[in-house]
């Protein structure tokens, strides 16, 4: 059983407070559940709507066929009709978000107290409880769904495993500018700040403080003044942000002060489309910066992923005094994910001396240098650093496989893509390479890549392939290219008929 509800409406009238009550009531139901969402750039008004895909086995990702289409509004309706099953059900009229919150639990036939009891939990007024229940008496059992055995599931978007990784770690101080999509980070800290936090959501415990700056140069600089005194530092931005950041970032390389940078992808040039999904900006988090000098670049693809990798920027930053770049999109950092085990997080300790600091090349006083074999020196041990984070990366998991390990047939990709991969490829005979060590990369991976190899990523020109290439020396050909690039993540029954085509 695997099942599809669209929740849509208009921006302020609820559809994503209820997708996430929904979501949140089915996992404490014992049911796993992935839910995105999609809107417009504006406050209210417009159509946005939300993704719920949940069943009894573990999932990942979205479909696009649906099974219940939840209308808040017309345009709803108009625009997702098409999209139904025909056996399918429009949910439709003039009410309360919760109202149609009660009338699910009961076309799904599942236990109310549930649900009345996360609104309690969650301080919904006693309004919307008594508007859930008049949904309830009023709605009809559709499919009466199997009662699940209770687990132990955690329900988190990728911006949530940032920050509970980033708390984890230790964090003293994060900096941004608001941009879209990396700003659900900024927000998840600002609540967590200073003060113990409910642990009824799981939520981490931590002393630290956010800050809003004026602009991502200020944002990047003012992290960069509070890490040389050694605290640690976190700033958070999209792909426009980072362009402004990135001055910064080669500071960084030369004076040798850890930081942990997290980009969330969005499409581009420019302001592109700023509230959808990209993987467009592989290129820029490995070579921002000018001059030659060391980073890591990780790209998780789920939010238990994001914590872990997360712990494991932190490490590398502190540990070899470089920038470390947390590289995420939109579709994962608020996308929400079912998880059963809990993320494993990498301990680091503070390194930073309070010493000077400039971006020149410097002898071993600090003071800016010409001295031609100082300014060699200096070079050739940024390049050993480089190579000693190669041994060191080792020690973690730098790509996965997934799938029949033993096949023919191998998808190899990278980040959010993840979700829909593992779920297009149950029942296929593939293996599929998840690659989340961007920099530096597993070179030993090109013993994985064997046979009727494809590409399968959020962009038009297929980075990831182009860097497997500089790496490996190995060719993924064009016909083998799965790309998509209008903003839109990966569905996988979509998907999976795609993977079969190009297997044939």
């Amino acid at each position: 059983m695997r099942l599809n509800i669209l929740f849509g409406g208009a921006a302020g009238t609820g559809p994503n407070v209820l997708a996430h009550i929904i979501g949140t009531t089915l996992v404490k139901s014992g049911f796993y559940v992935f839910c995105s969402r999609e809107y417009q750039s504006q406050i209210r008004g417009g159509h946005n709507f939300n993704l719920l895909t949940f069943s009894e086995k573990p999932l990942f990702s979205n479909d696009s066929k649906l099974d219940i289409i939840v209308a808040l509004d017309e345009e709803t309706k108009k625009v997702h009709k098409n999209e139904l099953k025909k056996d399918g059900l429009i949910i439709e009229g003039k009410f309360s978000n919760m109202h149609f919150a009660g009338m699910l639990f009961k076309i799904l036939n599942l236990d109310f107290k549930i649900l009345e009891h996360e609104l309690k939990e969650m301080n919904r007024f006693e309004e919307n409880i008594q508007e859930a229940n008049k949904g309830f008496a009023e709605a009809k059992i559709w499919k009466s769904l199997k009662k699940q055995e209770n687990k132990t599931l955690d329900y988190s978007n990728g911006g949530e495993g940032i920050a509970k990784g980033a708390i984890d770690s230790g964090l003293d101080l994060y900096y941004a500018y608001p941009m879209t999509p990396a700003t659900s980070v900024l927000v998840e800290l600002a609540q967590r700040q200073k003060k113990e936090t409910s642990s009824k959501l799981g939520q981490s415990k931590g002393n630290f403080l956010t800050f809003e700056l004026e602009n991502e140069i200020a944002a990047i600089m003012t992290a960069l003044g509070s890490a040389a005194t050694g605290a640690k530092a976190m700033v958070g931005t999209s792909g426009g942000g980072f362009d402004l950041m990135t001055e910064g970032i080669s500071m960084i390389g030369q004076a040798e002060i850890p930081m942990v940078i997290y980009l969330s992808q969005r499409p581009g040039p420019g302001t592109g489309v700023a509230t959808t999904t990209s993987q467009g900006d592989l290129n820029l988090a490995r070579h921002s910066g000018h001059g030659e000098f060391p980073r890591l670049v990780v790209a998780p693809g789920d939010s238990k992923e994001s914590s872990e990798l997360t712990s494991q920027a932190f490490y590398f930053s502190q540990k070899f005094k470089i920038p470390a770049i947390i590289l995420s999109d939109k579709h994962l950092t608020e996308s929400f994910y079912t998880i059963k085990e809990k993320p494993i997080i990498t301990k680091s300790e503070k390194s930073t001396e309070l010493i000077r600091y400039n971006s020149y090349e410097k002898d071993d006083q600090g003071s800016a240098t010409e001295n031609t074999k100082i300014i060699e020196k200096n070079i050739i041990e940024r390049l050993k650093k480089q190579l000693i984070m190669e041994k060191e990366a080792k020690k973690f998991s730098m790509y996965e496989s997934y799938g029949k390990k033993q096949s023919k047939n191998v998808i190899v990709s990278w980040g959010s893509t993840k979700g829909a991969i593992l779920d297009s490829i149950e029942e296929l005979d593939t293996k599929f390479i998840q690659i989340k060590y961007i920099e530096p990369f597993p070179k030993e991976l090109v013993k994985e890549l064997k046979g009727n190899v494809l590409l399968v990523e959020n962009n038009s020109t297929g980075q990831l392939g182009d860097l497997i290439r500089e790496k490996t020396g190995f060719l993924i050909e064009e016909k083998n290219k799965i790309l998509r690039f209008d903003g839109k993540p990966f569905l996988a029954d979509e998907l999976k008929k795609e993977i079969e085509r190009r297997l044939k």
